[in-house]
């Protein structure tokens, strides 16, 4: 994953965040949160992954 493609992914999970919190909605809030984590997540394996792919 690049970094342009992370940053995306990432303003757009904050932006749902916002707009949950913007109409009172802690689903949506909440659902934005957790995609943002997974995005974190995906990136750091596929880093990790790549790392460990080169070293062998």
């Amino acid at each position: 994953m690049n970094r342009l493609t992370f940053c995306s992914l990432l303003a757009l999970c904050v932006t749902v965040e916002v707009l949950g919190m913007v109409i009172d909605r802690r689903d949506i809030h909440y659902a934005g949160a957790i995609a943002a984590l997974g995005v974190i997540a995906v990136a750091r394996l596929l880093y990790l992954a790549r790392r460990d792919g080169g070293e062998s």
